[in-house]
């Protein structure tokens, strides 16, 4: 079959769409990616696939989505696909309604995380709400990375054949590492004895950046940040935050890297107190690495963190108890220790990523 996997930016399609290229290649399948241009696009190529780029905008602007439908509709026609596999809210929809307008044979769907479950006008909400029925409706395979939102599309009626099929990553890629841990403390001048937490994400609100930096006050370990903000972003800017935070030498900003392994392997604890997420691939990445995990109580995050074992759930929007939790592991090494180990049997139980690759294929009749 050819496949076209359409995502929204380019940071997508090389973190989260690579690898399910990778594996639908391995079966024989031609697979085409499309999405927003970004630097990104270049190691996508390096691995041998052709990547188009499609005039999509992170925008409230119905024009500018009028614009990215219809160029989609040109694209699929003039490639004539067997499968289109949409992802993320806004161009899974565009990628759905063209590819039916183009006559596309199957339409594929995964949902990374839905619009109407994140904090916002109810107006946002109904509008992302009847996008995902309506998208729905246009589905022959509709899959999500969260079990709790597989339930819930077939519960409001968006799919009612909704699949979950988790998410992974290569174990072989993340795991615990000394030598990778000595090489990036010594490379940042770290003390092999420091407590560090670590947070790798897009630097936007919802993330809960604010209420991290607020909450390393009172933890007794230093703070990374991995990642930053891309272009197409809005909302609040956490800049403010980080330059008031009164952190000092104890909060390091590592910008975007491609070393996350090694990153990961040379931390202590990893954090992610979100307000809304699909089923994290940071938080299984540093599952993967032994880590004890601290993050919201929320849809996905609570499918991947036993509070209490593999780390803590902590309340949305709070300081408190997001300090409370990130001191008791970082004082405890004992505790850090068992969590790590617990957090590491789970992630291979459940998050590896050829498992959730070949499920995927398998569900997609690939």
């Amino acid at each position: 079959m050819k496949i076209i996997e359409i995502t929204n930016v380019d940071f997508s399609l090389r973190h989260f769409l690579l690898p399910l290229m990778k594996g639908l290649r391995a079966r024989g399948h031609e697979v085409v990616g499309a999405a927003a241009d970004g630097p990104l696009f270049e190691i996508v190529r390096q691995e041998g696939f052709r990547v188009e780029p499609m005039p999509f905008r992170r925008s409230v602007r119905p024009l500018d989505h009028w614009r990215a439908f219809w160029a989609l509709v040109a694209f699929l026609k003039r490639e004539k696909p067997d499968m289109v596999h949409g992802h993320m809210p806004i161009s899974g929809f565009l990628a759905r309604a063209a590819a039916r307008v183009a006559g596309v044979p199957k339409v594929a769907y995964t949902c990374h995380g839905f619009l109407f479950n994140q904090v916002g006008s109810p107006q946002r909400r109904v509008a992302s709400f009847l996008m995902e029925l309506i998208g729905g409706q246009l589905t022959d395979i509709h899959l999500t990375v969260s079990k709790e939102e597989a339930a819930q599309a077939r519960r409001l009626w968006i799919n009612r054949g909704s699949t979950p099929i988790g998410n992974g990553r290569d174990p072989a890629v993340y795991h615990p590492d000394p030598a990778a841990r000595a090489r990036i403390r010594a490379e940042l001048g770290c003390s092999p004895d420091a407590v560090v937490v670590t947070a790798i994400s897009r630097l936007v609100r919802h993330k809960g950046y604010p209420e991290l930096l607020a909450a390393m006050a009172s933890v007794d370990a230093e703070l990374w940040v991995v990642g930053d903000r891309l272009s197409s972003d809005h909302g609040e800017d956490m800049e403010p935050y980080f330059q008031n935070c009164g952190l000092g030498p104890r909060l390091r900003r590592l910008g975007y890297r491609e070393d996350v392994p090694a990153i990961l392997a040379a931390s202590d604890i990893f954090t992610l107190p979100s307000f809304f997420e699909g089923l994290p691939m940071s938080i299984i990445e540093a599952m993967l690495t032994g880590l004890p995990i601290v993050a919201t109580n929320i849809s996905g995050p609570r499918e991947q963190v036993e509070d209490g074992k593999t780390g803590y759930l902590v309340p949305v929007g709070t300081v408190a108890p997001l300090a409370e939790a990130l001191q008791r592991i970082a004082t405890d090494p004992d505790l850090r220790a068992r969590m790590g180990q617990a957090s590491l049997a789970k992630a291979l139980a459940e998050f590896d990523e050829s498992v959730v690759i070949n499920r995927t294929l398998d569900l997609l009749g690939a």
